[in-house]
């Protein structure tokens, strides 16, 4: 008897050990264990997997796209009048726009940035071409010595050149913002010749010359323009090949008037107001009939 129940003991013994352990892990055991568990992870969407800024508005791939560019952000405050920042107004700016456009409807905006953050010059037209966006415009604030009494908005386009001194001084301006000490932070191995204007590009090039000039004309009366035409300048910001791009220097941050004008609710409508008009009729252009040749 004794032996039956020594031999039974031995087959026993590890099966209740065995389910001494099972109960400890369930109860004891650490995440992942047990039955009951359950770990919920939210994964991001498809644009921030990529990188990429959210795009508002309809939601709809053949609708044309919009990327706003704030200039400046984060430890590149841009030019300056005492408190007042151009990273800090042309963002309001950029807002200003992005909801006027979402406002009147048909059309999806993109933001390189929503807040103040710092992002390298090649980052900004890069999110345009990764986003297959259709019209790119960078928002900046000027600024010159006082007493020079310049004041008006001035749009840009990309060139090989600047077209007169005063825009080859501020491309430069805009263009050290990825330096600091006169060291580049972006590790590009492309030249100043890289971002200029090639045949390949003069299509991008027409489409925005055309668009600028839209600007000039739905904001008579409502913007004051210091330049009658649109000027252009190398801005490492535009160099995007394929994507029609602008630069808007909304006006000087040092000049009083232009200050106060475009600090205020109504001078940022008014900016709102004249872009959006030149972007819905820049579309309608492009979605017009070619008009057949005689």
């Amino acid at each position: 008897m004794r032996r039956a129940l020594l031999i039974l003991g031995i087959f026993i013994a590890p099966l209740a050990v065995f389910a001494a352990m099972v109960a400890a892990d369930r109860t004891f055991g650490g995440p992942g264990r047990g039955y009951g568990y359950v770990v919920q992870v939210k994964l991001p969407g498809d644009d921030a997997r990529q990188g990429l800024p959210p795009v508002r508005g309809p939601q709809d791939a053949s609708r044309p796209l919009v990327v706003i560019d704030p200039g400046h952000g984060g430890k590149d405050p841009g030019a300056g009048n005492g408190a007042l920042k151009e990273k800090d107004l042309v963002l309001r700016l950029a807002l200003a726009l992005r909801d006027e456009l979402l406002r009147q409807g048909g059309i999806r905006v993109a933001m390189t940035r929503e807040d103040d953050r710092y992002l390298l010059l090649p980052v900004r037209p890069d999110i345009a071409r990764r986003l297959q966006a259709d019209l790119f415009i960078s928002i900046h604030a000027d600024s010159t010595e006082v007493g020079t009494g310049a004041r008006g908005a001035t749009v840009y386009v990309l060139s090989d050149r600047g077209s007169n001194e005063a825009a080859e001084r501020i491309a430069a301006r805009e263009n050290a913002a990825d330096e600091i000490n006169g060291i580049r932070m972006a590790d590009t191995s492309n030249s100043v010749g890289a971002i200029l204007v090639d045949l390949s590009q003069r299509e991008m090039q027409a489409k925005a010359e055309s668009f600028g000039r839209l600007i000039l004309r739905e904001g008579q009366g409502r913007l004051p323009f210091r330049d009658e035409g649109v000027q252009s300048a190398a801005f490492a910001v535009l160099k995007a090949p394929d994507v029609p791009s602008i630069l808007f220097e909304s006006g000087y941050i040092n000049n009083e008037e232009d200050a106060a004008r475009l600090a205020s609710p109504a001078g940022q409508q008014a900016f709102a107001q004249s872009l959006a008009s030149a972007v819905r009729v820049h579309f309608a252009r492009e979605a017009a009939p070619a008009p057949l040749l005689p």
